[in-house]
């Protein structure tokens, strides 16, 4: 026989003692009422230990914060009058309506097509772990000073913007510890995603295997007719019947539903309201369920006191991995690894996969061509474009427009100034007032804005609000400090604002001042950038040219240079001498900056098809060796002054009898000479070379010695390894030389145009001393 759960419910002799107690919180048992929005004779009742009904009873423990089980009297059997209905009859219900409901379910939530995707995958093929932070990284109430040492940067590296101290968590263990939780994001986090994978996996009974899925979209539930109450509209997805509804109604009651309601921010703003009375009243009416609900970080305050807040984190360098190698597994599942390598070598495309959504525009535009686009900027163009015109467009999302007077222009060029702006004075990070004062001076100076004198104050806040919700382009990091969600967009933005002035004379005095920040490494990606947005790329790119020709005005270095010139020209290799210029300025700055494990390929940048290993030509191929060989002295000294052990020594000699070994493979008849020499200096290194403690012996009475004699044996023969004696001051200066060399390459293969005559003029006269310019 069942027994049938009681409709009304009645305090405990001390349940109403401690409910006493509580409610001497509030000014007074009406005032709880009010709040609560229901009679006073409820309230009345209730503490007088009456019955009341068991909604009624749920809500006034619920403010009270007490555990309402605690509070109300047991049935005579000993159990709570919640759980008189017997489980199994609970528990077949969820069976019966998951059998029903899962082909329906499969059709809402196991595939995803995003962006110009040509056709849906199957979101269990694609699927990647969400990680969650319990702490909204906007609400902490941090300084500048502490964001910056999270993402501080070496001096030719980005400092990572989305970085952070907190330690994530697996989105799925969340939703286990959080019977209530609020997953909020920025747009394009993976949060319907998410919730589409939760409801998957209850239904397979992979998660709370013992609830019902049940997956609702409020924007479509707010656009619905007539406005149902969310029960009604619940009931509706499944199915019509009546017998059906009160079977989920049932389930409801007894707390067996895991309610995924996805977007709240997505709900139109004239639909807001009763939207979420709606959530409440049904999560407070059925608070024994488990609930997730998704919205956008930034959007309207709601609230919904019970729910735990927690923030999807940023895909993490394996979450990104994991995303491509599951995309690329269904098309070529070779793509894969050429996708990452090629992301791992461009750093400010890398920065933007951090976002599902941009990553998945980065998976779609590489599969196209195999390649990122050679002009950035059209790539940047086309993740802005989807964050500002078609994410929410292609949805069918309309969101409140708090500035609806600006266009995508206007909004553009509003962002352009901030990057500036804040770009110029080397802050990446900008607190809010700033942002407020800009954007308010910006919009007042906007003709079709029409402002009433002083009498309409511009809500700037309301206007920071949307841009971070609606676009996700700026990002709080913390209580009122600000900054672009990547680094990306603000260089971008940046370069947008140097670059788009109609004025010729203001946009030359522009490019001026932008060629004379070639030296400056945070400043090569905007510099990249301006030469992709122009229409003719010439006039910047002389100027960068005569700019990193002065930082090689010291005597030292221009001797340097007339050496490259001479060695270059002197050497019978099949490719443009501009190129071998560039491969013995590699081996050079390698050695004497001591960067012999660094990634130098400035030759590689002039011709693709170059390589410093395999297939190089023999003369070539001796040169690098032999520079090798010179530099693993200085490299085998250092290991001695760093107190190294004798084995790592030791290894280290080894490979420079190694590369000797090649250097000699490589003479063939080029010097007989030159092979002789290298032979006895390779003899005397291999005599010492089997023993640790002999070898250090040896190399403390003779390396010095030995090492000159090498570097006059290349001198002589090869007119390679010269000590340039260079200061740190020096040797810095040839260092900035080196990568603004390479920055100009880069511009010149990824300008939007570029005439013929400038091309040839800038390669032929790369990297020669100033006598020869």
């Amino acid at each position: 026989m069942k027994v049938r759960a009681r409709r009304s419910l009645k305090a405990k002799v001390e349940g109403l003692k401690r409910a006493n107690k509580a409610v001497m919180s509030f000014a007074s048992k009406m005032d709880l009422a009010a709040e609560l929005e229901i009679s006073r004779a409820t309230v009345q009742n209730f503490f007088a230990g009456k019955p009341i009904g068991r909604e009624n009873f749920h809500k006034i423990c619920d403010k009270l914060q007490l555990e309402w089980q605690e509070i109300a009297e047991m049935s005579d059997s000993g159990e709570s009058p919640a759980t008189a209905p017997t489980t199994q009859t609970s528990a077949t219900l969820v069976q019966q309506l998951r059998q029903m409901g899962s082909a329906k379910l499969q059709q809402r939530c196991g595939f995803m097509r995003v962006l110009d995707m040509s056709q849906p995958l199957a979101l269990s093929e694609i699927y990647t772990n969400v990680n969650i932070l319990e702490k909204i990284s906007g609400r902490r109430r941090l300084e500048i000073a502490d964001l910056l040492k999270v993402c501080e940067a070496e001096e030719f590296d980005r400092p990572g913007l989305h970085k952070t101290a907190q330690a994530p968590v697996l989105g799925l263990e969340a939703v286990q510890a959080h019977p209530k939780l609020i997953v909020l994001g920025k747009p394009g986090a993976g949060k319907t995603t998410f919730l589409k994978h939760i409801a998957l996996e209850c239904n397979r009974g992979q998660l709370q295997a013992e609830r019902l899925p049940i997956f609702i979209s409020l924007k479509d539930y707010g656009d619905s007719t007539p406005h149902l109450s969310l029960l009604e509209y619940i009931s509706e997805q499944f199915t019509s019947s009546d017998n059906h509804s009160a079977a989920i109604e049932q389930i409801c009651r007894h707390g067996q539903a895991l309610v995924l309601l996805d977007g709240l921010d997505e709900v139109r703003d004239s639909d807001s309201y009763w939207v979420v009375q709606a959530v409440r009243h049904f999560t407070a009416k059925y608070h024994l369920n488990h609930y997730v609900i998704s919205c956008r970080l930034a959007t309207r305050e709601y609230t919904l006191e019970e729910f735990t807040e927690v923030e999807v984190a940023d895909f993490s360098q394996a979450q990104i991995s994991s995303f491509a190698t599951k995309w690329f597994a269904s098309k070529d599942p070779s793509q894969s690894n050429k996708f990452l390598t090629k992301l791992q070598q461009q750093r400010a495309i890398q920065e933007l996969a951090t976002n599902p959504l941009l990553l998945t525009l980065l998976c779609l535009v590489f599969a196209e061509s195999g390649d990122f686009p050679a002009n950035r900027a059209e790539l940047y163009k086309e993740g802005l474009s989807v964050l500002l015109r078609k994410w929410d467009a292609k949805r069918n999302i309309e969101r409140e427009q708090i500035y609806k007077k600006l266009s995508v222009q206007h909004k553009e060029d509003l962002l352009g100034q901030i990057a500036y702006t804040t770009f110029k004075r080397g802050d990446y990070f900008f607190r809010q007032k700033e942002l407020e004062q800009q954007i308010a001076a910006y919009i007042r100076n906007i003709p079709s804005v029409n402002l009433q004198a002083e009498a309409l104050q511009v809500d700037s806040e309301a206007v920071l609000k949307s841009i971070e919700a609606q676009h996700g382009l700026l990002v709080e990091r913390a209580r009122g400090i600000y900054s672009f969600s990547h680094l990306t967009f603000q260089e971008y933005f940046t370069a947008r604002e140097i670059v788009a002035t109609s004025d010729p004379q203001r946009l030359e005095q522009a490019l001026q001042h932008l060629a004379r920040r070639v030296a400056q490494p945070r400043w090569h990606e905007v510099l990249l950038l301006s030469v992709g947005m122009l229409r003719h790329g010439d006039y910047l790119l002389q100027l960068m040219k005569q700019q990193i020709d002065l930082l090689a005005a010291e005597p030292q270095l221009q001797a340097l240079l007339v050496w490259l010139t001479h060695k270059a020209s002197s050497v019978n290799a099949p490719y443009r001498l501009v190129t071998v210029r560039a491969f013995y300025l590699d081996l050079d700055v390698a050695r004497v900056l001591d960067l012999m494990g660094g990634t130098l390929d400035l030759a590689r940048s002039f011709d693709p098809g170059f390589t410093h290993t395999l297939g190089l030509d023999c003369e070539l191929a001796l040169d690098r060796a032999l520079s090798r060989a010179l530099a693993l002295t200085g490299a085998i000294n250092l290991a001695f002054a760093r107190v190294r052990t004798l084995e790592r020594v030791l290894a280290l000699a080894r490979v420079l009898s190694a590369v000797l070994a090649l250097a000699i493979a490589k003479i063939h008849n080029l010097d007989g000479e030159l092979k002789k020499a290298l032979q006895e200096l390779k003899q005397q290194l291999s005599d010492s070379a089997e023993d640790s403690k002999e070898f250090e012996q040896w190399w403390q009475a003779h390396g010095a010695a030995w090492t000159e004699q090498l570097r006059a044996v290349m001198l002589t023969y090869r007119h390679l390894g010269h000590d340039w004696q260079l200061s740190q001051q020096q040797k810095q200066a040839l260092k900035q030389y080196y990568y603004a060399n390479q920055l100009l390459v880069d511009c010149l293969n990824n300008a939007r145009y570029v005439t013929r005559t400038v091309r040839q003029e800038l390669e032929d006269t790369l990297l020669l001393p100033s006598s020869l310019l």
